[in-house]
């Protein structure tokens, strides 16, 4: 099942020293899902002036539980860089899913 992940980061003064410090650990996580299909894209959400103030991704997990699971341990939920995180169903054209075959 296909998810669409919508995440943002706090808004504090120390927010964008959270992201840096985990985020060569989040980069990393990102790339063994999408090695096994789970993560099929993403993109860090930024604002007018360029900088990175969250993140949306589309994952591909068998079930909402599973999807639970990693966001439980994904860095940036544990290292407190996002702080509102939605969730919705979604399902990717066909013709994106292409570019993995």
């Amino acid at each position: 099942m296909q998810f669409m992940i919508t995440a943002y980061d706090g808004t504090d003064e120390k927010a964008m020293d959270r992201r840096l410090a985990v985020r060569e650990e989040h980069l990393q996580s990102v790339e063994r899902r999408f090695n096994a299909g789970e993560h099929l894209y993403g993109a860090a959400i930024l604002d007018d002036a360029g900088k990175m103030i969250g993140s949306i991704m589309i994952v591909d997990y068998p079930s909402k539980e599973e999807l639970n699971k990693w966001l439980e341990n994904e860095p940036y939920i544990i290292g407190d860089v996002w702080r509102k995180v939605e969730v919705k169903p979604c399902k990717v054209a066909p013709l994106f899913m292409n570019l993995y075959k």
